[in-house]
């Protein structure tokens, strides 16, 4: 994978360092901002992390290799509970499962320190089969994703999105799902990691949602999510400026409440988790009406005057759609206010 061997590069250039240098930094993914920021892994913990990319982070990053460690779990109306696995390139083990090229196939993409069985997946697979008999593939990338070294696993990210990409393009030379019934979801590094998915695939994915794509780690992160990832893109902010990127970064972008500061949450933790509740919401009972707003500022503060509204989230692609916009929500389920 190209993303590998520039890292490996990478380490082979530190490596010829001056041996005085014990632990070299190699890029500052910060910006100009703070090296320690705060970021919430999946079991809801908030961490200081170094968003200096060093030598060890690098090192530590090259033994994830996401074609043997990550895991994809299939879950289907046949199978809402118990997933069945599916293994890149074994078409007789895909055979036998419920998988049906006749429907539309989403992939959801965890966080840092998440896993399978994490909130993300557990409110989102349910809302899937619930509204519309489709394949749900839920992309487990622990290993590359669990280590508390945070910059290993933004690392990890890029190379784990490679491979996602890979098993989407045998899935479809496989069973012949075409990228038009491909919806890919990522939370937080998941964010971006499906933007990385959908750039691989060369955009054609016909949806792509990144819910609070994570801010740490991705400031000056040229991996990070595009609005041409897919054919068309679709961010949602719940912490902006802290857990979550603050800027526009989508064809797309809804800014609830202004993006930080959720209605009914009292910290960053139940700000992020309120994009995944709100986009289950949104394709289970619909609402979530935005306005238009001319920036991300003014999203943020409410100042939103121009002509136009649109539906945030949903089940199907708003293709051709393009904007920033903000909506309030209420402080509990049901959060839509129409």
């Amino acid at each position: 994978m190209k993303y590998l061997a520039v890292l490996l590069g990478a380490i082979a250039a530190a490596a010829a360092l001056p041996t005085d240098i014990s632990d070299p930094v190699l890029m500052k993914l910060s910006g100009d901002g703070e090296r320690f920021q705060p970021m919430r892994g999946g079991n809801g913990v908030v961490h200081m992390v170094d968003t200096w990319l060093k030598v060890s982070d690098l090192m530590e990053a090259a033994r994830f290799q996401p074609e043997l460690h990550n895991t994809y779990h299939l879950f289907t109306r046949n199978n809402p509970i118990v997933s069945q696995p599916l293994l890149l390139g074994e078409d007789g083990l895909l055979g036998s499962t419920n998988y049906n090229s006749n429907r539309r196939t989403i992939f959801i993409v965890h966080g840092w320190t998440d896993d399978l069985l994490g909130n993300v997946n557990s409110v989102l697979i349910p809302a899937f089969l619930a509204a519309e008999d489709v394949n749900v593939i839920s992309v487990d990338w622990s290993v590359g994703a669990g280590t508390i070294n945070y910059l290993a696993a933004v690392t990890n990210t890029v190379t784990s999105g490679e491979s996602v990409a890979n098993f989407i393009n045998w899935l479809m030379a496989s069973t012949g799902t075409t990228p038009e019934q491909i919806h890919i979801i990522g939370h937080s590094l998941g964010g971006h990691q499906s933007g990385i998915v959908g750039r691989n695939l060369n955009g054609k994915a016909a949806y792509i949602t990144a819910l609070d794509p994570a801010l740490p780690g991705w400031l000056t992160n040229e991996h990070r999510f595009q609005a041409n990832d897919g054919a068309y893109t679709e961010v949602i902010h719940t912490n902006a400026g802290l857990l979550g990127y603050i800027a526009n970064m989508g064809q797309v972008d809804f800014y609830p409440n202004g993006g930080i500061n959720m209605p009914g949450c009292s910290d960053p933790v139940c700000d992020h988790a309120r994009c995944y509740q709100y986009f289950a919401e949104s394709i289970t009972t619909g609402g979530f009406t935005g306005t238009r707003c001319a920036t991300y500022v003014g999203a943020m503060t409410g100042n939103c005057i121009l002509w136009g509204s649109l539906q945030m989230g949903g089940l199907r692609p708003k293709t051709g759609s393009s904007g920033i916009y903000y909506l309030q929500t209420n402080d509990a389920a049901p959060f839509s206010r129409g």
